[in-house]
Order: structure tokens, then sequence, then C-alpha cells
């Protein structure tokens, strides 16, 4: 155990330990996504107190419980992953019908954003045990909270995640970003960083922020045009190593372009139905279809009154 946790568990139990943590049910944990010292103490606490640790790799989860100074036995450990999640699931079911408490970590952040886990909880509430969630470290909030904005933006975020790997795949993915206003969350992993800010380079001046090592010794965060991702990935060897998270920022609509959109739509909607009229405008403008037509219906609805 390393020393500098040697304290961490202790303070888990008396900060923690005077809780209610009913049995029968599953708890999903949330585990640091680099930095050991990002877990929580009620997670510390429910780690230990668990029957059953269900996770995503057995070996890596054995390594960090070890490095908070919890040992399990084998009889205690349950891989549940993306290839058994449902047939796994059936086990879990079975241990809290027995009254246990079983945890759940992926490995590394919050599972069931990106990671396994949204269909083990979905069986265990269908067959009517309870889901207790313990939040903590997560890469689409980390890079969030620290991107920033240009402009007040108050229309939330997309969460995408992984693009699909197969290049026409991705293609028809990156034209579906590009119709969405709002802002973007990605995730990608080393060896396909290239091709992604490849990819995104059609979203031109849109900025993108890149997140690379989150929370780790060697984090890197930069805001740069989409256009311009490829080249920032390439400027430096370490740039291709680590885990990605990218913000793909919304699009900001200045008072002038707005007006100008209004007055195309205007024109459009005269003498085409509302969808062809957005389509053209679309083309015309440049801006998001899913925008514009958002925008024809108030102007429609404004112009019948």
């Amino acid at each position: 155990m390393s020393a500098n946790f040697d304290s961490a568990l202790t303070a888990a139990h008396a900060a923690a330990s005077a809780q209610h943590y009913p049995t029968g049910s599953l708890y999903v944990v949330a585990t640091p996504i680099g930095n050991l010292a990002d877990i929580s103490l009620r997670s510390l606490h429910t780690l230990s107190l668990c029957d059953t640790l269900a996770c995503e790799d057995t070996r890596h989860s054995q390594t960090l419980l070890r490095a908070y100074g919890i040992d399990k036995s084998s009889a205690q450990w349950l891989a549940v992953h993306q290839h058994n999640e449902a047939e796994a699931a059936q086990e879990v079911v079975r241990r809290l019908q027995a009254g246990q408490r079983v945890a759940y970590v992926s490995d590394a952040g919050t599972p069931a954003v990106s990671d396994p886990g949204a269909r083990l909880a979905w069986q265990v509430q269908q067959a009517g045990h309870r889901v207790i969630p313990l939040p903590g470290a997560s890469s689409v909030t980390a890079l969030l909270s620290a991107c920033g904005t240009p402009a007040h933006d108050s229309s939330g975020f997309v969460f995408v995640g992984f693009l699909p790997t197969k290049a026409t795949e991705r293609m028809h993915a990156v034209e579906v970003l590009q119709q969405e206003a709002r802002t973007q969350v990605l995730l990608e992993a080393p060896h396909r960083i290239e091709a992604l800010a490849a990819a995104l380079a059609p979203l031109g001046q849109r900025p993108v922020t890149v997140g690379r090592e989150l929370t780790k010794q060697f984090e890197e965060i930069a805001t740069v045009a989409a256009q311009d991702l490829a080249a920032w990935v390439q400027a430096g060897a370490q740039r291709t190593r680590g885990e990605f998270a990218l913000v793909i920022h919304a699009q900001v609509q200045n008072v002038e372009s707005g007006a100008d959109n209004d007055r195309v739509l205007t024109l459009l909607m005269a003498e085409l139905p509302l969808k062809t009229a957005v389509k053209l405008a679309a083309e015309l403008t440049g801006q998001a279809r899913n925008t514009l037509y958002e925008r024809a219906l108030v102007l429609k609805a404004q112009s019948d009154v």
C-alpha cells in the first residue's frame, strides 16, 4: 500500500460509515481516470464494504484497490464487461437476491457513460433491486469544466463518445456533428486520434478543445480551430499518447448573421415548403440545419399571428 494512502481508508471509514448501505443493492462506483487521489471517501468505504466487486477488468481493478489497501478474495471478484454484460448481470442479480452488496467499477471514470454498466444497471432495476450511484471522476465533465465557451451558451451539450472506426462511417458521423449547433463531447483512443483530427477538419473554424491525459502528470488542454487540430496533434510525439476527450464548441451566431439567416429563411419559405427552405438555407448560409429549422418555426409562427 502506498504511504500516500495510509490514512485514506481510515478517513473514509470515519467519514462514511455512519451512512446506511442497504444490502441487496448495486453500487455503481466512479473511479479515478488517472490521478489516484481523485477517489471519494464514500467510494473507498463502499469498495471495502461490498461483498462482491464486479468490474470491467479484474486484474486492473485488483491493482487499483490494493493501492488503497483494499483486498478481496478470489470469490468476491466478478468480471462484467461489454462482451458478457447481459449474462453476467444475471449472476449479479442472483447475488443481490442473496442479500449481498455488489459494487461495480469500470476501468476508469464513471461506469455506464461510455464504459460498460448501463445494461447491468437496467437489468438490476428490472429485477427489483436498488441501484445506488457514487459519483466521481469523469473525463466528460472534467473537460467541460475547463474548456470554457466563447459566448453565453445555455443550450447544454451532447455526449457523442467514440466515433465509428471505419472511415466511411466516421465521415458520415462528422457530417452529423456539423449539423448539430450545440456543444458536443467526444472520446478517442491514442491510436486513432490522428484519424479523428483529420476527420474533424471539415468543421473549419469551429473551436475544438482537446484534453489529453486528464488529471495525470502530463495533462494537456488546448483549444484550436477544428481545421488546425491535425497540425496540433502532429506538433509533438507525445500528443499521440494517452487517452483523449474533445469538446466541439457550440456554434456562435452573431446578430448580423442571425438577421441575414432570417432574411434568407423568410424569402425561401415564401416560395417553398418549410423543410426544403431550411435545407437550401443551410447550404447557402453554412449554418446547422437543426438550428435553422428551429428558427424557421419561430418565423413561421410570427408570420401566422
